[in-house]
C-alpha cells in the first residue's frame, strides 16, 4: 500500500539503550532507537507519528520525549501518577504530549491501577488530553462503567483485546462500538498479533474485528503499528502490517481518513 501524504504511525515504542530501565524483569528491546524508527518509515511512508511511553520506564517519560522532540512532526502519550505536579503537566504539553496511557492487562507489569484512572483523567482535562485504555476484553467490559464515567476522549488501545475465537462477537467489541457511535471513544486498529488465533500472515479474525469498528465509525479509527512490538518474540512482518490497513478500511478514503485526517485531529497535528 502506498500511504498517502502526512500519514500517521500512532502507536510506536522508542527505547534509549543509555536509559535506565526502572521496571522490575523488563528489558529494553534493541535495535528500537529513533533512527531505527525512521527506517521503517522510509519503507512504509509514514511521516507523521505518535510515540507511546513503554512499561521499561514507567512514569518518567523522558525518553519518550526526547523522541518526539527528535523525530519532529510526532506525538506523545505519557504514564503518569495522578499526583503528578501541574507544573510537569504543562512541560509535557509544551513538549507534545497529548495523552496518558493506562495500561492494565497484566498486574505484574501494570504501572497504573485502576484507581488512579479516573482522578489523573480529571486533571489532563485542562490540556485536552485523551486517555488511552489498554486492557483485555473481559476487562474492559467489567470496567465499562468507569470508563463511561470519565471526561474527555477515550481511546481504545489495540482493538479492544476481545480474546479469540469468540473475537468479531465477543461483549468487548459490541461495547467498543457503542462507544464509538456514541462519538468521544476513539480505537486503535492496531496489534493484530495481539488479537488472533489464526495467526500471520493476515491475522484474519483480528482484521473482522478492525472492519467493524472500521463500518461504524471510520471518522473514529486511527492506525498503529506497534513498532518494535515489544511483546512478540518473533517480531511480525511490517510491510504486512502496513498492507493489511487497505483490507480492513475498505475504501481509499477510509484509508485517508484513518491515516491522515483522523490523528490530525486526536492528536493536534
Amino acid at each position: 500500500m502506498i500511504a498517502p501524504a502526512n500519514a500517521c504511525d500512532c502507536h510506536v515504542h522508542i527505547y534509549d539503550a543509555a536509559a535506565p530501565v526502572t521496571q522490575p524483569g523488563m528489558r529494553a528491546p534493541v535495535d528500537a532507537s529513533v533512527d531505527d524508527y525512521r527506517q521503517l518509515q522510509r519503507r512504509n511512508g509514514t511521516t507523521r507519528t505518535v510515540v507511546v511511553q513503554p512499561a521499561v520506564y514507567r512514569i518518567d517519560n523522558r525518553v519518550t520525549v526526547e523522541a518526539v522532540a527528535k523525530l519532529g512532526n510526532a506525538r506523545g502519550i505519557a504514564v503518569l501518577h495522578p499526583d503528578v505536579a501541574d507544573a510537569h503537566l504543562d512541560e509535557l504539553h509544551e513538549a507534545g504530549i497529548r495523552g496518558v496511557r493506562f495500561t492494565q492487562h497484566d498486574p505484574k507489569t501494570a504501572v497504573t491501577t485502576p484507581e488512579m484512572i479516573a482522578p489523573l483523567t480529571r486533571r489532563i482535562q485542562a490540556h485536552g488530553w485523551h486517555a488511552q485504555i489498554h486492557m483485555l476484553g473481559d476487562r474492559l467490559v467489567e470496567m465499562a462503567s468507569l470508563i463511561e464515567s470519565l471526561p474527555g476522549k477515550i481511546v481504545i488501545d489495540h482493538m479492544g483485546r476481545a480474546p479469540q475465537p469468540g473475537g468479531v462477537n465477543h461483549p468487548a467489541v459490541a461495547l467498543v462500538r457503542r462507544w464509538l457511535e456514541e462519538g468521544r471513544t476513539w480505537v486503535k486498529l492496531s496489534g493484530a498479533y495481539l488479537n488472533t488465533a489464526v495467526g500471520a500472515p493476515v491475522y484474519g479474525d483480528a482484521g473482522e474485528i478492525a472492519k467493524a469498528y472500521v463500518q461504524t465509525a471510520p471518522e473514529r479509527c486511527v492506525w498503529g503499528s506497534d513498532w518494535p512490538h515489544p511483546t512478540e518474540r518473533e517480531k511480525p512482518d511490517d510491510a504486512v502490517l502496513f498492507d493489511l490497513l487497505a483490507d480492513w478500511a475498505g475504501s481509499r478514503a477510509n484509508v485517508e481518513r484513518i491515516l491522515v485526517d483522523n490523528p490530525a485531529q486526536l492528536y493536534g497535528f
